[in-house]
């Protein structure tokens, strides 16, 4: 590690958005640690970077299980010493189901890994960001479009999602006094396995189903870039990215 090499963290980095940004910051020359459940997803994303690929750390890991976190930030001081950069990516839905008919079960899997995920890694960053010299670091939360407006069927996910806006919030707050800056990137149809349905239809409010246009998911990798390339005295708190024409604007 050279003195001017960031460190950061991707969480949910084996596939999708999280591939994409973490491939973004090798570019930049960051050192990434890669962490997500399956270990081979992880090191195909470290295939996909090249040589860059050296500059990485696969630590297979459960964001919503305190001891995997704890495991995944003491790996990452162990090999490069610091942290400056967090990027809460790691995310899951229930079935597309009615409200009425989700089980406790799948209510509290989403709730596990979409808040309880990046409040454990948020605290775990501070812990290590306070501590460190030069002291501070950033923080980026992916909260989706779901923290602004829901889709049919979704109540777990959006739930969740509204709540990691309020988790942004306290951490932007409570972080002014260790230098820890903390935003938001909420993200809108971006082609990933994910979105794929959105080419043959999916579940309007109206009980439609339409065709949604997606963006590449290589502009998102840029926004979270913007995001992280800012001196710590500034901060994005809110930024929304979104395929153009998407149905979010004028929904109601």
């Amino acid at each position: 590690m050279t003195v001017k090499q960031k460190i950061a963290i991707i969480t949910g980095a084996g596939s999708g958005i999280g591939r994409a940004t973490t491939l973004a910051l090798l570019r930049e020359a960051y050192a990434v640690v890669l962490a997500g459940r399956r270990r081979d997803a992880l090191e195909q994303t470290v295939a996909a970077a090249g040589p860059a690929g050296s500059r990485t750390l696969v630590v297979p890991t459960n964001v919503s299980d305190p001891a995997s976190v704890r495991a995944l930030f003491e790996a990452t001081k162990t090999t490069f010493g610091r942290l400056d950069l967090l990027f809460n990516n790691a995310g899951t839905s229930a079935p597309a189901i009615p409200l009425e008919d989700l089980t406790a079960e799948q209510w509290q899997r989403v709730v596990d890994v979409n808040l309880t995920g990046a409040f454990l890694c948020t605290q775990a960053a501070f812990r290590l960001m306070k501590e460190q010299m030069p002291r501070g670091g950033r923080i980026i939360n992916n909260g989706s479009i779901s923290a602004h407006a829901p889709r049919p069927n979704s109540a777990p996910y959006t739930a969740t999602k509204h709540a990691l806006t309020g988790l942004t919030k306290s951490t932007a707050l409570d972080g002014r006094k260790y230098d820890i800056a903390c935003g938001q990137v909420d993200i809108g149809n971006a082609e990933t396995e994910m979105t794929a349905r959105m080419k043959t239809g999916v579940l309007q409010a109206s009980g439609a189903l339409a065709v949604e246009p997606t963006m590449d998911v290589e502009h998102v990798a840029r926004a979270v870039l913007y995001m992280a390339r800012l001196p710590l005295d500034a901060n994005v708190l809110f930024l929304t990215i979104m395929a153009t024409k998407m149905p979010l604007v004028g929904r109601g």
